[in-house]
């Protein structure tokens, strides 16, 4: 999964990343309004952990952008402010949850899983689609019961697509969300086709059915229309 962590205070952003990196997640950062205002207009997050007070700007304004663009992020909000306003202000422009500061990480954990089912998975750690299984927790996949062994990046890409079934994925944007800000330095996109190339025939070997189509021009889609 892909996070943004929008914190000015560099040793707790920095501890943050390593956690949540630790179990296996991409982590881009923001340390002022500026930065994160750009990230948020580019990229797509399955959760956005962001802090209210930003040395340039307010956090609360970040909100209220991420609202006009209609995006699917899920957002926590990170604050030492424990007014109940600023609470209720927070939820109300469309924040997932609101975290009080200081906290342990291994709850901050919890509160974005806790976000990303909700937002993507109705809640379950486990995704079924037709005769596909994705294990979320324990980063299993398996076809009719039958285990398939994927590499971080295979099963990461898998999800993404199934999460996203149905809609056409362009290159760029299934690079940029696999591999976070490292994709910026690929000189080309189509590696992506090898890893695609990779799950398809490791899904199809286990008995599961075609779903990775190729939208000419495009990128792809993850159907079984």
């Amino acid at each position: 999964m892909k996070f943004l962590i929008v914190e000015d205070e560099e040793s707790l952003r920095k501890s943050i990343a390593q956690y949540l990196a630790a179990a296996g997640n991409i982590c881009d950062w923001a340390s002022n309004y500026d930065q994160a205002y750009q990230k948020i207009s580019i990229y797509s997050y399955d959760c956005i952990l962001l802090d209210l007070t930003l040395p340039d700007g307010d956090g609360i304004l970040l909100l209220k952008y991420l609202k006009k663009l209609n995006k699917n992020d899920g957002v926590l909000v990170i604050s030492a402010r424990n007014s109940l306003n600023q609470k209720i202000e927070g939820l109300s422009l469309g924040a997932d949850d609101y975290l009080i500061k200081p906290f342990h990480l291994s709850e901050l954990y919890a509160r974005i899983m806790a976000i990303v089912r909700r937002r993507n998975y109705n809640g379950n750690n486990v995704v079924k689609y037709n005769e596909l299984e994705i294990d979320t927790s324990n980063k299993e996949v398996k076809v009719n019961e039958r285990l398939v062994y994927l590499t971080k990046k295979e099963f990461d890409l898998l999800l993404y697509f199934v999460s996203n079934k149905n809609k056409v994925i362009s290159k760029s944007a299934a690079v940029e969300h696999i591999w976070g800000d490292d994709a910026d330095m690929a000189d080309s996109l189509d590696f992506i086709y090898t890893h695609i190339k990779n799950v398809r025939k490791k899904l199809t070997e286990a008995g599961c059915k075609e779903y990775f189509h190729s939208v000419y021009g495009v990128g792809y889609k993850f159907t079984d229309r």
